[in-house]
């Protein structure tokens, strides 16, 4: 099949007189040209006028993320410092408490702390989440009551959570 081609080619090509190969060997190269040009030169160039007109509204939108992310950065360390009180610290203790297990709490205000009741409870997970709180919500215990009950690690408490004093 291959030198059926070639033969063919050959035939075709020695049955041309010297100009008729000279223009078909021009309009090829033209034609190489020309595809060149379409294929790979032009959508280049397109492409890269494109990018250059995008490129400053580019680096603007990059250099108002950056000052976003500082600023957010700097609001996530202030929002560390500061401990809730009152309502919401009841609030978010006692989401807490469901997460973790020990949904049956009695929360009051007690004036910046809250102040936690619970009966037959389980001192292990009582202790994870006191650690737990103690991180997310920078609250310590201010004043504690446990007292242990017949089955082992279940206890009755009661406990005043306060915003942290330390930093």
């Amino acid at each position: 099949m291959k030198t059926a081609i070639n033969e063919t080619l050959a035939q075709f090509w020695g049955a041309r007189t010297l100009r008729e190969k000279q223009m078909l060997g021009w309009g090829g190269a033209v034609l190489a040209v020309a595809f060149a040009y379409s294929v790979l030169w032009s959508p280049a160039q397109e492409g890269s006028a494109r990018i250059s007109h995008a490129l400053p509204t580019m680096r603007g939108e990059l250099a108002q993320m950056a000052a976003q992310a500082n600023e957010a950065r700097m609001l996530t360390a202030a929002a560390q410092g500061v401990a809730p009180t009152g309502a919401a610290l009841k609030d978010a203790l006692t989401a807490s408490l469901s997460d973790h297990g020990l949904p049956a709490a009695q929360l009051q205000i007690v004036g910046e702390g809250v102040q936690i009741q619970m009966k037959n409870a389980s001192f292990p997970l009582w202790t994870q989440w006191l650690d737990d709180a103690r991180r997310q919500f920078k609250v310590q215990v201010g004043e504690a009551h446990v007292s242990a009950l017949k089955d082992d690690g279940q206890v009755d408490l009661t406990a005043v959570m306060q915003p942290s004093t330390r930093k």
